[in-house]
């Protein structure tokens, strides 16, 4: 039996875990904070994070600098309730009873600052419909 007092958890795959996963990941961690366990790995990860993409989630106020690409591990899958795919296509293990999203994005590798912005937004926004969803403040 599921353990309903748990936090839902999130796992955020995208092929280096330098970009896409690790921004969803941080403004998840920023926005729900406790209310979601939050993971993020990538199917052939990258040996540091995007330059460009940490500088954008400073603007947004988020210090991702310390943050280190992971190997997306079948283990990671099976702890998670929700797996969120950012373009690593075939390479993600299915398991029956989680749910899977794909959500579409540019991929911010080579690009800069510039181009990172809007990727960033749109993360943003798709973070916070999540929440929403999954782990809502609970009203007084």
């Amino acid at each position: 039996m599921p353990d309903l007092t748990a936090a839902p958890s999130v796992l955020f795959v995208c092929v280096h875990n330098a970009g896409r996963s690790q921004m969803a990941a941080a403004f998840l961690t920023h926005l729900a904070g406790d209310r979601v366990e939050v993971r993020s790995a990538g199917s052939a990860p990258a040996d540091t994070v995007n330059p460009a993409v940490v500088a954008a989630m400073a603007e947004a106020g988020i210090d991702i600098s310390t943050e280190v690409p992971k190997v997306l591990t079948v283990e990671a899958v099976q702890a998670s309730d929700v797996v969120i795919t950012m373009g690593c296509g075939d390479t993600c293990p299915v398991f029956p009873g989680k749910r899977y999203l794909d959500w579409r994005l540019s991929d911010p590798a080579g690009q800069g600052v510039d181009a990172v912005r809007p990727i960033r937004d749109e993360i943003e926004k798709r973070v916070r419909g999540l929440i929403e969803e999954i782990a809502p403040e609970k009203q007084p």
